[in-house]
Parts: C-alpha cells; structure tokens; sequence
C-alpha cells in the first residue's frame, strides 16, 4: 500500500515561498498554547481564577496538560514533514492518522469560535460569568482558540498541497466513476453501523442544543449559555457530516458529485466526532471534585458513540483508498 500511494515524482527543491509561509505561521501559532500548558504543567495558575475547578485535582490537571502539549507538539513536526522532501518517504498511514487526529481537534473550534463571537455580536451571551470565570479568563479562550484556528488553516492549506501532489489521483473523477468492486459489503455493514450507533449521541447532542438538561450534570446544566449551545449544535453537524460521507461513499449514493465531496465529510466529520469524543472520554476519567460537574453515564454514552461512529467512518476511508490505491497499482502493471 505504501508503495502504491508514494507520488509519481518528487520535487528536488525545497517549498515554496506559500509553502515556507504556512509553515512559519503554523509553528508560531503553537506558541502561546505551549507556553500556557508548560506554565500550568510547572504549577503557575495564570489565566485560571483562584476558584476554578481545574485546581480541584493537580494530578489529574497536570497529566492531561501533558498530553495537550505533545498534541499541539505534532503540529510542529507535521508542518516539518509537509514540507520538507524527506516528508515525501514518509509511510502514508504515518502521515495521515496525525493529520487526521490533527483535522478532527481542530475543525470544531475552527467553526465553534468564530460561531459563538457571531452569536455573541447578534445578542447571545455567553455562559453564565459564574461558571466561566470559575474556569479559565475570558482572554485564554480568545489567545487559544485564535491560535488553533491559525494552526488549522495553514495546517490544512500545507497537507492540501502534499496530498494533491501525492495522492491526487485517488480522489479525482465523480462517485459514479467508482468501479463495481470498490463498494463492496464491508463497506455498507460498517456505513450501517455507524448511522445506527450514531443516533444515540446525535439525539443527545440535538436535544442539548435545543435546551434540554436530560442526561447533563447539575454544573454543566447550570451553567449552559450560547457557547454551549453552539457547541453542541456543531456535534450534531459534524456527526451528520459522517455519517453523510459514508452512506455516499458505501452505496454511491450522489453519483453526479465529485469524489472529494464524500471523501472530505468523511475525514472532517469521522475525525472530529472520534476524536473529541476521545478526547472528552479521557478529560471525564478522572473527575472533578464537586459531584454536580462530574460527568454522566449519558454524557459518557454520548462521547463513547461519537467516538465509535467516527472510527467505523473513518474505516470506509481508509478502506477506499487502499482499494483505490491498489487499483491504480494493478492498472499501471
């Protein structure tokens, strides 16, 4: 497989100057995140009030900041490798289960903050100032997030550059091009699957964004605003956007539609669903100390759903282009 996706040519030269810049941008961008996990991973308390629940458990704070920082670390090494020619030799499941992580942490808060300053601006407040400033300072989310949605375009503008240069043919052409054997019965059991699983944590979701407390916690419920609700009203489009790319893609449903169609709700909605379902998953193992901004078992089936959908979506993406890749491979012998 690795031999088959490995591109026709590779450039001798170094990047480009669009290149060179997306770069430069994508690691500076890391800056600020790093800097503020390091100081509170060194037990610096800047940015969180004195009574924030993120200080109810050190261990627990220190470990999942920890993690954060090695996360955010990759973007750094992979806007290395996007550009670089020895990034050309790198396997394509190497390259492309990071950038995939990468895209689903991204994409919600790439399309969350800009959502929630637009609802704010129209009159929507925010969540209660007791509960965010029991939390972090307002200036952290706009320092953050700014800087995430900064690693996320020139991110994703270098690994559309790569991919094009690498793997273009693989998704070049409409659905209906796509051979008989390329659809096959793995394909529409695991498109079932994941629409099946999926409407549990899709009902949640759309019932939280609509108001209902059912199955939040008494903190989570008390303090809900327009953030929240903009939060989970983009769970739900990012699960639809799954589950969407994969019945496309297993039963060439949209055959007039361009292969990239499918292909991007799959890696943007299988990624963000499966990762921050993950990532929400861990964040609740290890609990606050106050009861009433613990988790529910209905919060933690929701997490776990998404997170199983996005992984069986994700699955008919990689089945499709190892078989396309494979493809290519017995057309050129």
């Amino acid at each position: 497989m690795t031999q088959s996706l490995a591109p026709a040519a590779r450039p001798t030269a170094g990047p480009g100057r669009a290149r060179r810049i997306l770069r430069a941008v994508a690691v500076v961008s890391c800056v600020p995140y790093l800097a503020l996990k390091a100081a509170w991973v060194a037990g610096s308390h800047v940015g969180i009030p004195g009574g924030s629940s993120l200080l109810d458990d050190r261990l627990t704070m220190a470990v999942i900041n920890g993690l954060s920082i090695l996360l955010d670390s990759a973007v750094i090494v992979l806007a290395l490798v996007l550009t670089r020619p020895w990034g050309l030799r790198v396997p394509a499941w190497l390259l492309a289960f990071p950038v995939w992580v990468a895209t689903g942490l991204l994409a919600p808060v790439m399309a969350g903050f800009p959502a929630q300053l637009v609802v704010r601006a129209f009159g929507g407040g925010g969540a209660p100032s007791a509960g965010r400033e029991a939390f972090l300072d307002e200036w952290v989310f706009a320092v953050v997030y700014t800087g995430f949605i900064a690693q996320g375009l020139a991110l994703g503008g270098l690994f559309v550059l790569y991919a094009r240069g690498r793997w273009g043919h693989l998704w070049r052409g409409r659905v209906w091009d796509l051979p008989v054997g390329a659809v096959g019965p793995a394909h529409r059991a695991l498109a079932v699957a994941a629409a099946v699983l999926a409407l549990l944590p899709l009902t949640l979701h759309a019932l939280w964004a609509c108001g209902v407390s059912a199955g939040l916690g008494e903190g989570r419920a008390a303090d809900r605003g327009s953030d929240f609700y903009v939060l989970e009203a983009l769970y739900v489009v990012f699960l639809l956007a799954a589950v969407t790319g994969a019945v496309l893609l297993a039963f060439r449903r949209g055959r007039a539609l361009p292969m990239a169609v499918p292909l991007s709700l799959v890696w943007v909605g299988s990624g963000a669903v499966a990762c921050w379902g993950g990532w929400l998953s861990l964040a609740s193992l290890g609990g606050p100390a106050d009861l009433a901004d613990r988790t529910t078992p209905l919060m933690n089936l929701a997490y776990a759903g998404q997170m199983l959908v996005g992984l069986l979506v994700a699955a008919i993406g990689v089945y499709h282009f190892a078989e396309r890749s494979a493809g290519t491979a017995r057309r050129a012998a």
